[in-house]
């Protein structure tokens, strides 16, 4: 699945990296970066967590097509 941020709801409150450091991560400015757009079947959970606890919804998983 890819991992969806929408930046202009992102809050950077460092929910996300919380729940799934190998994916998320605040840098020195407080801006999410991510460590990769893709799930594995490591980080899967991980990632739904975050998804579930971001206050503003700006993750989302989508269907990766290929």
């Amino acid at each position: 699945m890819l991992i969806k941020v929408d930046f202009d709801l992102c809050e950077s409150n460092g929910l996300c990296e919380a729940m799934a450091p190998e994916v998320f991560e605040l840098d020195d400015d407080d801006f999410l970066q991510l460590h990769t757009e893709h799930t594995t079947d490591e980080n899967v959970d991980n990632v739904k967590r975050a998804v579930a606890a971001c206050p503003r919804a700006a993750i989302t998983l989508v269907e990766d097509d290929a």
